[in-house]
Order: structure tokens, then sequence, then C-alpha cells
């Protein structure tokens, strides 16, 4: 994708005109994604099968990444692939809650952050053998508490 405009002045002030006259919350409506289609599934499949971590660990991040391709992704070698899949909201609670088991403590880190992992998991967290998950899962438990 370019970083070009290829925006006309009038278009511009089309879309001044158009955002002024929605409230304030419609406002988003001006900037939604384009529809998930079946390729672009394709496309995140083929992905995943990419040598680079930093191209899975980016399909483990898509919100849009079906659950069977996350499920894979949490078997991966690489720990940021699988702490993305972790932190992933899209991800499957009970898949979190695996990932929350995991051998490296960044991923027990992010899927402690994941608000889709149980409380109970969180407060099991809190004895982790890692210091960074005790104080995330206490940070999360204190968090969750009323003021």
């Amino acid at each position: 994708m370019s970083c070009i405009r290829f925006t006309t002045k009038a278009q511009l002030d089309a879309m001044r005109q158009d955002s002024a006259a929605l409230a304030a919350g419609d406002q988003a409506i001006l900037h939604l994604s384009p529809p998930v289609t079946e390729s672009k599934i394709a496309r995140l499949r083929l992905l995943a099968a990419n040598d680079r971590p930093g191209i899975r660990q980016s399909v483990a991040s898509n919100l849009h990444a079906p659950l069977d391709l996350l499920a894979a992704l949490a078997a991966d070698r690489d720990a940021g692939v699988r702490g993305e899949v972790a932190k992933n909201e899209a991800t499957d609670p009970a898949l979190v809650e695996s990932l929350s088991h995991d051998r490296d403590a960044r991923v027990r880190c992010w899927a402690v952050l994941n608000p889709v992992l149980p409380d109970e998991r969180v407060r099991e967290l809190e004895a982790d053998l890692d210091a960074q998950v005790r104080r995330l899962a206490g940070w999360r438990i204190g968090a969750a508490q009323p003021a």
C-alpha cells in the first residue's frame, strides 16, 4: 500500500461536509475496514506457513484469523508467535488458558493480560515462577476490583 494520497480537493471537501453532519460517535463509520472475505482468510492461511516468525506473528495477531489457524499457531516453535496468539482477544478462551501454561514466561505474560483468560487462572498465575507473570497477574486482579 502506498502512502501517497490521490484524493481530489472535491473529494476532501465532500468528506469534510459529510463528517460534520455525523454525530461524534458515528464518525468511525468513515474509517471502516473492508469486509473479511474468503480470499483474505486464504491469504492468512498462506502467511501462517511463512518461514519468517514476524509474518506468522502478524497472522496470529489478526482478529479475523480462523480459530483452527490460531490453534495451529499456538503450537509454533517461536515464542513470539505463541505470544501473539495468547494476547489475541479473538482466541478461544480455552486456548488462551492452555497458553497460560507455556514454557516461555513472555507467552504467559500475554495470556494473563488477555481479558478472555478466566480470573481463576489469573489468580493461579499470581504464584507463577516468573516475577513478571506474578506482577501482571496481581495487577490484573487488582484492576478488576472496584475502587
